[in-house]
């Protein structure tokens, strides 16, 4: 996060690669901006931590329950509704991710809350993020967003750490600072976000949405050849295969809904344009 907020600082006002949105005020940014980096800290601290006991593979199969958790804050906040339709893709989500968590060979229930805490951080980001657009009126691009959220996020990663990871550190002599392998951490993370920010700019929401699930199921497989630890079985591919299918049915749903409000907001436009009519005179 220090590091996406020193770049993300450098590429805007220094070299004026990208633009920052303007329209950022003291209120908005500790109503809104500040609640997007904590639950967004929370999302990396937890997401990762589960790491330590379950497998990549596992781990994405679990992320798969994230539009159930969206959806049902979504609801909570008033941002979504209730429906039979949406009910049903819930459920078959949530049925897909139980059974591939039964498929799981080495299931680790520590890692697993570590994982859902995660899952629930990153969908208070996004509630958040909604909230910011829709009753604040601010729409940023990526850019603006990590600009705006990583030196908030960085923070509330520091605070804990000192507490609870540096002792640990210093009371393990064979642990050695690696500066090579985290900048090209770094490096990777910030080309994830940037290249979301290009494909939302030059695409559609449908191309980003196909690639979300493709780029899913291409960790699933890799995980599963690189590291030994990770043994995919039928049954966690099976639920799997559910929850994705029920993930797809969700993008399709929002997608058409998107579509829908854009069509309709942009026939009450053609509407309020007046008619001009040219003037006629009596002979």
């Amino acid at each position: 996060m220090v590091f996406s907020s020193v770049l993300c600082y450098v590429l805007t006002r220094f070299f004026k690669v990208f633009k920052v949105e303007e329209g950022m005020t003291s209120e908005i940014y500790v109503r809104s901006v500040i609640p997007i980096g904590a639950t967004f800290a929370m999302t990396l601290w937890l997401g990762n931590t589960a790491y330590l006991y379950i497998s990549v593979a596992f781990a994405q199969m679990l992320k798969a329950i994230m539009p159930v958790a969206v959806f049902v804050l979504g609801v909570a906040a008033g941002l979504e509704i209730m429906s039979c339709r949406m009910l049903f893709i819930m459920s078959v989500i949530s049925f897909g991710v139980l059974v591939a968590s039964y498929g799981e060979i080495n299931i680790n229930w520590i890692g697993v809350v570590y994982q859902m805490g995660g899952v629930v951080g990153e969908a208070l980001r996004l509630i958040f993020m909604e909230i910011l657009v829709k009753r604040k009126g601010l729409k940023l691009n990526p850019i603006s967003v990590m600009y705006y959220v990583s030196p908030c996020s960085a923070l509330c990663l520091l605070i804990p750490w000192i507490f609870l990871e540096k002792p640990k550190m210093d009371a393990n002599p064979s642990w050695h600072f690696q500066p090579i392998v985290l900048i090209l951490n770094s490096l990777c993370t910030f080309a994830l976000n940037l290249s979301v920010f290009l494909v939302i700019t030059h695409t559609s929401a449908l191309t980003i949405r196909v690639a979300g699930v493709v780029k899913d199921w291409v960790v699933v497989l890799l995980s599963s050849l690189l590291f030994a630890d990770t043994k995919l079985t039928l049954i966690n591919l099976f639920g799997y295969g559910i929850a994705i299918a029920g993930v797809a049915a969700y993008n399709n749903h929002k997608l058409k809904k998107e579509v829908s409000k854009s069509n309709a907001d942009q026939s009450r436009q053609e509407e309020s344009i007046p008619m001009v009519t040219p003037e006629t005179s009596d002979r």
